[in-house]
């Protein structure tokens, strides 16, 4: 029952932020999981690792779902548009090979994202490294 309340409690945080916010929260999420996938990835534990991965995944695929390829914004969606593929790949790598450098690689283009995100926005500061 509380789990229920808590899950409706964070639905309804998610739903009711600003668009800027969600974008935030998106790369966010994808510092937390790749974090926690490098954790697993580390203590040799797969089923973690496979799930934070795919979770990372998930959240960049929700990114490219959203661009916004009309006239004005064509040549930055399709920039990001790659950039969320290659991490995507890396991501994958990563997983297949057990390879905690791809992941600091994404944790690297996630901060720069949140970074400027934050500085475009007006959302926030520097990004701290997720440990």
């Amino acid at each position: 029952m509380v789990r229920n309340g808590y899950n409706a409690y964070a639905q309804n945080a998610v739903t009711t932020q600003s668009p800027y916010k969600l974008v935030q929260m998106l790369f966010e999420g994808i510092l937390k999981f790749v974090s926690q996938a490098k954790k697993a990835m580390e203590a040799d534990d797969i089923e973690k690792q496979v799930y934070w991965i795919n979770r990372a995944i998930d959240i960049f695929a929700e990114l490219m779902a959203s661009l916004d390829f009309g006239e004005e914004h064509e040549e930055m969606s399709s920039y990001l548009h790659g950039l969320y593929t290659h991490q995507i790949k890396l991501l994958t790598e990563a997983n297949l090979e057990s390879d905690p450098e791809r992941l600091d690689i994404v944790l690297k283009v996630a901060r720069g994202l949140l970074e400027a995100w934050n500085e475009e926005t007006g959302l926030g500061g520097r990004v701290e490294p997720v440990e």
